[in-house]
């Protein structure tokens, strides 16, 4: 498997460490960036070779992984057409859906469509994909061991559940963040330092979450568990409900899904 990278950002940067950790070499790993500095950096971290610009070498790699902004997307593909012969085409660029960056490659349709979040920078991520119906088997396997080198990976049967996707783990680690921030100020309240309050959330969010991962059980269960009718946790549910936090949340993550498909409508005019 050879694989050449369009674009050397930090989504990018983690998928290369991610591969080289478990075995791809160097030699098979290119990465093509406008930037100096972020090609100088490729190399240093991960002894890779760089490029400024797409060329004919591309045609020696089965695997173009695109990792632009989506508002430039169209141009890169453009730029692509001529050096393109049948390699499976990777995209993690946010809200371009599949159907459009073919169009963009000239009616390439071996193309898989993925979206993953910033967790994938620690290797801890999830990412959602699609695959065109140019897509076979091998390469769908191919993308699987490329994308899961940053964390898990999830198939979605129909394009439009990466907007759902997107609004679920895409957006989802700010959520989660946003609900720290709340633990933190709550413990600033208390009377705990800023430093004591950040340990006492993050510590909590991180055993919750493995404890979860680790039970068959759903976490309506896990809660209940700990929530003793008169109780501690009793009392700060109950508020909770009372606010229609989870409501809250429900009708967030449901406006996000909205959002990307505005998105997805937009950037697919060009």
């Amino acid at each position: 498997m050879r694989i050449a990278f369009i674009g050397g950002g930090n989504m990018a940067n983690a998928l290369i460490g991610g591969l080289v950790k478990r075995g791809t070499a160097p030699r098979d790993i290119l990465a093509i960036d406008v930037n100096e500095s972020t090609r100088e950096g490729l190399v240093t971290q991960h002894n890779i070779e760089t490029a400024s610009a797409p060329n004919d070498r591309l045609r020696d790699y089965d695997t173009l992984v695109l990792a632009v902004k989506p508002q430039v997307l169209k141009d890169v593909a453009q730029a692509l057409q001529p050096h393109l012969n049948g390699q499976l085409v990777i995209s993690i660029a946010a809200g371009i859906r599949a159907s459009d960056l073919a169009r963009w490659l000239g009616g390439h349709n071996q193309i898989v469509r993925c979206m993953p979040n910033t967790p994938a920078l620690i290797g801890k991520g999830i990412t959602g994909l699609i695959a065109l119906s140019g897509v076979d088997s091998d390469q769908r396997k191919r993308a699987e061991n490329i994308l899961s080198a940053a964390g898990e990976i999830i198939w979605v049967d129909k394009e439009s559940q990466l907007d759902a996707v997107t609004a679920i783990s895409g957006s989802g680690p700010a959520y989660v963040f946003y609900f720290i921030e709340a633990l933190e100020q709550a413990a600033q309240e208390l009377g705990f330092s800023p430093a004591q309050g950040r340990q006492l959330a993050i510590a909590t969010f991180m055993g919750a979450s493995q404890l979860a991962a680790n039970s068959p059980e759903p976490a309506s269960v896990l809660r209940d568990r700990v929530t003793s009718k008169g109780g501690t946790t009793f009392a700060a549910i109950s508020q909770f409900e009372k606010d229609a936090v989870k409501d809250a949340i429900v009708r967030g993550v449901k406006a996000a899904n909205h959002r990307a498909k505005e998105l997805g409508d937009e950037l697919g005019k060009a």
